[in-house]
């Protein structure tokens, strides 16, 4: 039976919008538990990790609230670790998405002390590749992945004991369409695999997904980092960083589907929520939906 341990992060630390901080919540109200559940899955609720509050301060050397971004991500890094260690599937309920760093972070660390490959999809309207030098407002949340790869401040790109936590090569990034001129250049540079909306409205979700999966074996732990501005905000308004243009719901399903049939999910992490921005609590009603599909709920009978 699949254990799925869900960790609340409420915070919106590294965001340039309040609100993220009520994202776990509002993904317990949307049933997430119960949900997950009637697909036979055993959940444990940990409750919310505790950090410092947001004192909504401009940045200091390029970097908003630095020292209050590393006491949070290190408390999900150690929360992540220690449910893979007694093999849960670990779902963090961000929060904004600096969090990815403790997260991804964490999963990386398990995977070389298990000796697994990781393959990480980055589902974000945003590459989430900015530096300090690279961004005006200092948002970490912009830099998450950037952090990760070893291209960030000594105090966060050192969570999980090895520099750089992961390699550019085992990410894939899908539905991305707004990415700033210098982190487009920059992503370019370090070679990240990006699927971005033209290429899915040119070859399909399924194409970009058939690529992204492409490779996994049973040796290759799977992560997920699905920031819910990934969504359309047609369908999705409950995000701080509205960017029109991303997936369908139906798209959205078929990502989520084609993820579930490898069979691979074992760790997710759950991003951007702003139930401020939301409305009557629709984004996160369509996360659990979609959340739903990841673990194998299909909309076709398959045998």
């Amino acid at each position: 039976m699949t254990k799925v341990s869900l960790i609340g992060a409420p915070t919106d630390i590294g965001a340039g919008a309040r609100g993220a901080s009520m994202g776990p919540e509002a993904m317990r109200v949307a049933q997430i538990g119960p949900t997950l559940e009637a697909h036979g899955i055993e959940v444990f609720d940990r409750g919310n990790l505790q950090g410092p509050p947001n004192p909504w301060l401009p940045p200091v050397d390029g970097f908003r609230h630095l020292h209050e971004v590393a006491a949070w991500n290190n408390a999900v890094h150690e929360a992540v670790h220690a449910e893979l260690k007694l093999g849960h599937l670990p779902i963090l309920l961000g929060g904004d998405h600096c969090l990815g760093i403790g997260s991804i972070s964490a999963v990386a660390r398990h995977c070389r002390e298990t000796g697994k490959k990781l393959r990480i999809l980055w589902l974000d309207a945003h590459a989430d590749f900015n530096t300090a030098v690279l961004t005006p407002s200092g948002n970490i949340h912009g830099m998450p992945v950037a952090c990760l790869c070893g291209h960030g401040p000594q105090e966060l790109i050192e969570i999980g004991g090895k520099v750089p936590a992961i390699s550019p090569k085992w990410i894939r990034q899908i539905g991305i369409r707004s990415v700033d001129a210098g982190e487009k250049k920059f992503v370019h540079e370090m070679g990240l695999e990006v699927f971005d909306m033209r290429y899915i409205d040119e070859m399909g979700m399924r194409h970009a997904m058939e690529l992204a999966l492409a490779t996994l074996d049973e040796n290759t732990h799977l992560h997920v980092s699905f920031d819910v501005d990934f969504l359309d905000p047609q369908i999705a308004p409950g995000v701080g960083t509205v960017i029109p243009g991303g997936p369908t719901y139906r798209e959205a399903q078929l990502c989520m589907e084609m993820i579930a049939d490898t069979g691979r999910l074992a760790s997710l992490d759950v991003m951007e929520l702003n139930p401020a921005l939301d409305v009557r609590n629709q984004t996160a009603v369509l996360a659990v939906d979609l959340i739903e599909s990841l673990f194998g709920k299909s909309t076709l009978m398959r045998k």
